[in-house]
Formats: C-alpha cells, sequence, structure tokens
C-alpha cells in the first residue's frame, strides 16, 4: 500500500520470502500511476554470505531508497552487486539508491538505457509526479560480461536473452532453485510489447520451459511454481502476434483490430483493456510493412 499525506511519500514496500535467503518485492498490476507512484514492478534481492544481490531497483530513487531500507531489515550484510534485468523504466531508476555499489546490465540493455532512458523519465515524472523527486538517469552502470558466479555460497546462472527487449536478462540461482525472468514472463497480467521481438521472446520462453525451477519471479504479477507463468504469456504473445498480423492482412485498419474479441482466457489479465490496444500500436506497422515489402 502507497501513502501519500502531504510531502510524505511511502511505498510501504513489503517483501515476501521466496527461498532460503532469497526476497521479492512484489509490485501492483495496474498501468503507472499517481496513486501507485510507478510500483508496478517485481523486484528482489538474494543474502549470501558475502553480501546481498539486487535483481532491478525499481521506478524512482525514492522506490531504491526504500528497498534499500528493507533490506537493511533483514541483513547487516552490504549489498554487493545490483543487477538489472532490461532498460524499462520500472526497473532501473531506483539504481541512483546503490551508487556505492556496482550496477550491471547486458550490452543491449546498456545501449538502450543510454538511447532511451531520459525519455522514459520525462515521461514519468509526467505521469506519477512527485514520486519521482530526485530521480536521474544513472549513467555508471557496467556491462555483465559473465555468466556463472559463484558469491557466498550462491551459485548464480546469468542467462541471456531477448524478445521483451534486445537485452533480457535471468538470474537463476541453483541453491534455492528460484528464477527471476524479468518481463520475459508476465502472470495475470498483460504483457507490455514497445521493445518486442516475438520470435525472440518465443525462444526465450522455449527455453524457460525446459528450465527446471523451483520457484519463478516475473516482472510483473505473482510468484509461481510451476510453467503456468510461463506458458500464459507465451500463449498469450502467440495469439497477440497471430492475430494482428491475420488482421493485418485481411485489410482490417488498426481501429477494426482494436475491436477485436478478447478470447475468455484472457480477458480476467490485469490491465488488459489498455495493454492490448498499446500493443496493436506497436505491431500493426510492423505486420503492415512486412505485408507492403
Amino acid at each position: 500500500m502507497l501513502v501519500h499525506a502531504g510531502d510524505e511519500l511511502d511505498y510501504r514496500l513489503e517483501m515476501i520470502q521466496v527461498a532460503d535467503d532469497t526476497y521479492a518485492f512484489i509490485g501492483e498490476k495496474e498501468d503507472f500511476s499517481r496513486s501507485n507512484g510507478g510500483n508496478i514492478v517485481n523486484t528482489g534481492f538474494i543474502v549470501t554470505d558475502t553480501g546481498v544481490i539486487v535483481i532491478d531497483t525499481g521506478p524512482s530513487l525514492l522506490y531504491g531508497q526504500q528497498m534499500r531500507e528493507a533490506i537493511g531489515r533483514v541483513t547487516d550484510k552490504p549489498i554487493i552487486k545490483v543487477l538489472l534485468t532490461h532498460h524499462h523504466p520500472d526497473h532501473i531508476f531506483g539504481s541512483q539508491a546503490f551508487a556505492d555499489t556496482p550496477v550491471y546490465a547486458l550490452p543491449g540493455t546498456l545501449e538502450s538505457i543510454r538511447g532511451e532512458a531520459q525519455g522514459f523519465l520525462d515521461n514519468l515524472y509526467r505521469m506519477v509526479g512527485p514520486w519521482m523527486k530526485g530521480t536521474r538517469v544513472m549513467e555508471s552502470v557496467r556491462v555483465l560480461e559473465i555468466q556463472h558466479e559463484n558469491i557466498g555460497g550462491h551459485a548464480l546462472e546469468y542467462i541471456t536473452m531477448s524478445g521483451h527487449t534486445a537485452g533480457d536478462l535471468m538470474v537463476f540461482d541453483e541453491k534455492t532453485g528460484v528464477l527471476f525472468a524479468g518481463d520475459l514472463v508476465f502472470h495475470n497480467r498483460a504483457l507490455t510489447t514497445p521493445h518486442a521481438d516475438p520470435g525472440d521472446w518465443m525462444a526465450a520462453l522455449d527455453r524457460l520451459l525446459n528450465m527446471d525451477f523451483r520457484i519463478l519471479v516475473p516482472g510483473h504479477g505473482e510468484l509461481s511454481s510451476s510453467k503456468d507463468a510461463v506458458e500464459q504469456t507465451r500463449d498469450y504473445l502467440l495469439w497477440l502476434e497471430s492475430t494482428i498480423r491475420d488482421a493485418v492482412q485481411r485489410g482490417l485498419d488498426m481501429n477494426e483490430v482494436m475491436q477485436i474479441p478478447l478470447p475468455e482466457r484472457f480477458q480476467a489479465l490485469a490491465v488488459i483493456s489498455s495493454e492490448y490496444p498499446r500493443s496493436v500500436i506497436h505491431r500493426f506497422p510492423v505486420y503492415e510493412e512486412e505485408l507492403l515489402q
């Protein structure tokens, strides 16, 4: 729950213990708004014998600060590494609060941050207002170049994928079986597609279906102890792309595609009424250009 009383802003972050040494903060299944302060994302951290590994930092400096305070209530171990799963604004702008810690991202993520982060930040200031006070683009992000690392008794696998964006990092802890999947997986929330490459995304989801994890932390929505969240994301992505492609081939215009009835199995997805039209706007021109060529 968020609190906004006068100048007092508080995300009231509540953590869930996912497994031994492993915690997650679960955001609202909503669009950005002043009422949620941009807290629509799942973030997390792993407490190792050496120190704390943070996965994603939330939408604002304030979120990062309050995330750091919450971590301090669990352990007095130092925060030794921050990992950004991709470049979307709800995942990266809390990184300022970890300026004393190395922050890592994939090369594609770093390139996208350099090209798009300032525009994202300007939009967030407009959408969530005072929650963004003092938030800036953090420039000192390092390239993650390793695929495996043993830290304080935890064997971590850094899985390089793409599809939701040009660089999608998944973090798998072999000790606990917890997989932080970033926005490659949405659970009971409609996925977003501004930078989607559906072929790469489907390949990533197929790989996920063959992975042996115990708990999956999606980028948005509830935790999952099965492959259901992966299958749901895959099912919706496949329907979305085939529906838009078919509509373009049949000569429908963009507004007509937006009026196509949603299958019953997708109607309960959070924010589907706003995300489906956005996806049509993102993907319709791609298939229109493909048809013209």
